[in-house]
């Protein structure tokens, strides 16, 4: 073998120092990204996933079920009464209701689904042999829904966000929006000439330049990521923890999703410095996803019933503090030529007119609608400046970002659409929005004192017209509210206490109304037993008490 000569021992050298080099820029990189990560599982997804499959189905069984929070046996026997006539007055309440529901339930997965998350899983199989809740509305009115059995609900159920200024409203949009259609019927693929008008008005709402219309909130998330790869020529989208952008892979990939993370997603830490500093550091993101209603519980996911373990439900909605922060993300990604998509398919128009954007102070460069903006109808659109909305490069004519769907620009959806955009611009509708941030801030701040005053543990915490139900004593059964709510006339929607979405519409008299029966509802629930407690329990000794429960179930199945 020759002796290697100064030349390629400098040559392997260099080569040895680069490659250093490179080893070191990607560990710091990485290092990095990781510092970005919020600590809980919900930043760490691919973690969360192994956990969600590690954890065994169990079902908690007679009396156990009724004294899960070490309750005494008084105390659990107050309650198997309590459960047994609620499920009677249920039932002799709505029969016809339950009746088809039940008949439904086996023939539409996602009632199933719903069914069966509506409280922790430990607990499900024996409430059902309880409690049964009707799935099935036979009309609305005002702020009411109306079952089979002619029963009368408060709706704060809010129609998964659409319900923005109440069910009469919208069925008087569809009304109008099918007269107006009528004539040109269902031809799909050019368009209604109320299209000119929603689009002018929708660019003036957003403060846009072009919009693109789609069949749902998830499916316009879908183009405007697309898009901003698109021009970009980058891959990576950012999202933060806890925040819901629809169904599909990139935007939903944790738990619930049966694909593995993809390696084109980064869930960052919301608020936070940290997160600033990656994207001021790499250079592969094309755009950063913004659900403003996180601002309520930031990197959290939404909260339901099915994961109320204790009572460390957590919501403090802080509007100066997520200002700032949005300001300082729209900095970044201007000077890093990112994308900032706001996504106000769930909030829409419910903070102001002219949606997030308006509210917090911060330009995107696209935004994407769904919900209310159809005025009772599926819908989704896509808002954006003009160099982030056009499809095709004139200079690479085989290069397009094609999108289509068959019902884009329904007719009766667009005309739909432009009655509610008419809308907008009344007189009343400029009313409620002047009047809104107060009016629901005074409605909160009294429901609170309410509470207070008839020493019930449990408050209400929220952004404008969209709350959540919190806890003050620890307690195993913080779920069980739902059912008294539903009891009492109130409709929830299936995550139960976890959110109530109101509308402007509701008056103060029917407000009151709602204010009497939540306040019983939480005194019935209190004298059936559900909130005993005493000096060992508290939230932290529970979910110590259920992480070791869940321990044994897995490795000490027997037992």
């Amino acid at each position: 073998m020759e002796p290697i000569n100064g030349i390629e021992s400098g040559l392997i050298l260099t080569a040895t120092a680069f490659a250093s080099l490179l080893l070191a820029k990607k560990l710091h990189t990485r290092l990095q990204l990781s510092m970005a990560k919020h600590p809980s599982l919900g930043g760490h997804l691919r973690m969360a996933k192994r956990v969600a499959s590690w954890i065994p189905g169990y079902s908690y069984s007679n009396p156990h079920w009724f004294s899960a929070d070490g309750a005494p046996t008084q105390i659990a026997q107050q309650r198997k009464q309590a459960i047994e006539q609620l499920g009677q007055r249920l039932q002799i309440k709505s029969p016809n209701t339950l009746a088809v529901s039940s008949e439904l339930k086996p023939l539409v997965s996602d009632l199933q689904l719903i069914s069966e998350y509506r409280v922790p899983f430990q607990f499900r199989d024996m409430l059902h042999q309880h409690i049964r809740l009707g799935s099935v509305w036979r009309e609305s009115e005002g702020s009411y829904l109306i079952d089979m059995d002619g029963n009368r609900f408060i709706d704060v159920t809010g129609s998964y966000g659409v319900n923005l200024f109440g069910t009469d409203f919208y069925k008087q949009c569809i009304a109008q929006g099918v007269e107006l259609a009528e004539k040109l019927g269902p031809v799909l693929g050019s368009y209604h000439p109320c299209v000119l008008d929603n689009a002018q008005q929708l660019c003036e709402l957003s403060g846009m330049e072009e919009v693109s219309f789609h069949m749902s909130g998830t499916e316009a998330v879908m183009q405007a990521v697309r898009l901003a790869r698109y021009h970009t020529g980058k891959k990576k989208l950012v999202r933060f923890t806890g925040a819901y952008h629809g169904w599909w892979d990139d935007v939903q990939p944790g738990p619930g999703n049966p694909m593995p993370p993809s390696s084109h997603t980064l869930t960052l830490n919301d608020m936070h410095p940290n997160t600033l500093r990656v994207l001021r550091n790499r250079n592969d993101i094309a755009c950063v996803l913004i659900n403003p209603l996180q601002a309520m519980h930031p990197n959290k996911a939404a909260p339901t019933d099915s994961t109320l373990v204790d009572s460390s439900r957590h919501v403090h909605f802080d509007k100066g503090a997520y200002t700032d922060w949005l300001q300082q993300l729209r900095k970044v990604c201007t000077d890093k030529g990112i994308a900032l998509i706001m996504d106000e398919v769930f909030m829409g128009f419910r903070l102001a007119p002219g949606g997030a954007q308006a509210y917090f102070q911060v330009k995107a460069d696209m935004v994407t609608y769904g919900k209310t903006l159809g005025g009772g109808l599926p819908v989704g659109v896509v808002c954006g400046l003009s160099k982030w909305m056009r499809r095709f490069n004139a200079d690479k004519p085989a290069q397009l970002c094609f999108a289509r769907g068959t019902f884009n620009a329904h007719p009766y959806v667009m005309a739909t659409m432009n009655v509610f955009l008419k809308a907008m611009q009344t007189p009343e509708v400029k009313d409620m929005y002047a009047q809104a941030s107060q009016r629901w801030a005074v409605r909160l701040s009294t429901l609170n004192r309410r509470l207070e005053q008839e020493k019930l543990p449990v408050k209400v915490a929220g952004m404008e017209t969209v709350w959540s139900i919190l806890y003050n004593t620890p307690s195993r059964y913080n779920w069980m509210f739902q059912f008294y709510l539903r009891d009492q006339g109130i409709a929830l929607s299936w995550v139960g206490s976890g959110r109530m979405i109101f509308n402007f519409g509701m008056q103060d008299n029917d407000f009151d109304i709602f204010m009497q029966r939540f306040v019983k509802a939480a005194e019935s629930m209190r004298n059936d037993g559900w909130w005993w407690t005493d000096a060992q329990l508290s939230n932290r000794h529970i979910r110590q008490s259920v992480f070791k429960e869940i321990l044994r179930k897995k490795y000490l199945p027997a037992q």
